[in-house]
């Protein structure tokens, strides 16, 4: 298993402070249009419901009424994941979740956001003045599925799409229909990444950059989450039952399983690591959730 001592003696000492100028433009331009905006979507990756939630930015979205997008849900754990969909509903928001494949039903979005629309035009129509189509604000953190969403959502390629953080550097006003327009943003990570959960599980679903944590170390966070939470994964597509406290003794089983081979019979752990990655970005590894509700005690009395 993985000695957390270490790891957190590791995590302490890398400087995580991923917070590109971009980043900061984006928060004076939504403050800068907040005024013109009904509706904040959120986009959340259901596989990591509160690493990918969104931290200070409540001040420049002035308690607008939230619509979160809980997206990727054909690849989380259901059952894990519907507890972070409870809080955030019992907090007040509204949620919806998204399958982002060809499987996208875009009705319970509009939906969703018909019905707070109806609320924000009632007390327009109470101050005597006409009702308005919705104006709606796209934030969320890098490849939380934002772009693919918004492509969805209007049906073709408007919105840039890559399998990296940081696709998207520019805001822009998009049409969805004729009665809705959305405020289209660059993703959006806060200044520092203080936890160290947090920081592997966006690392793992590469919402930050490969640099910020060393790859290795991710990786073998992904192997030990799995032998935690989900060991028939880890034993069916690794062939590991058990993990040793050294990785390089789990990655030489998996080099072995997976012909990652160099010359005279050594392991190209670069590779193994590689593939390792690779599986949960691609989403060859379905079915789990890597926030577990019931670990962050000073949520659960909210729920």
């Amino acid at each position: 298993m993985m000695d957390k001592n270490n790891n957190q003696e590791m995590f302490h000492k890398t400087s995580i402070n991923w917070y590109p100028g971009h980043m900061a433009k984006t928060k004076r331009l939504i403050s800068e249009n907040i005024n013109l905006i009904d509706i904040v979507y959120e986009v959340i990756d259901a596989r990591m419901p509160y690493s990918s939630k969104l931290r200070e930015v409540d001040t420049i979205l002035k308690n607008k009424p939230r619509l979160i997008i809980m997206t990727k849900i054909d690849l989380c754990d259901i059952s894990e994941t519907n507890k972070w969909i409870k809080y955030y509903e019992n907090l007040g928001n509204k949620v919806v979740k998204a399958n982002l494949d060809s499987n996208f039903n875009i009705k319970p979005i509009l939906k969703a956001t018909e019905e707070l629309m109806e609320k924000i035009n009632a007390k327009r129509e109470n101050k005597g003045m006409l009702k308005r189509k919705s104006r709606v604000v796209v934030v969320g953190i890098p490849n939380a599925g934002k772009s693919t969403l918004i492509n969805k959502l209007v049906n073709k390629k408007v919105a840039g799409v890559g399998n990296k953080p940081v696709v998207t550097k520019q805001v822009s006003w998009i049409r969805i229909s004729n009665d809705i327009e959305l405020l289209d943003t660059p993703g959006i990570l806060w200044p520092k990444l203080s936890e160290e959960t947090v920081a592997f599980n966006l690392a793992t679903f590469s919402a930050i950059k490969e640099e910020v944590l060393p790859i290795y170390d991710v990786a073998n966070y992904v192997l030990n989450m799995l032998y935690k939470y989900y060991p028939n994964i880890l034993k069916d597509k690794y062939g590991l039952l058990e993990l040793d406290d050294d990785m390089y003794e789990n990655f030489d089983i998996i080099g072995k399983r997976r012909g990652c081979l160099i010359k005279g019979g050594e392991i190209d752990y670069e590779k193994v690591v590689t593939i390792i990655l690779n599986d949960i970005k691609s989403g060859t590894i379905k079915g789990i959730t890597l926030d577990r509700f019931d670990e962050y005690e000073e949520l659960n009395g909210n729920n």
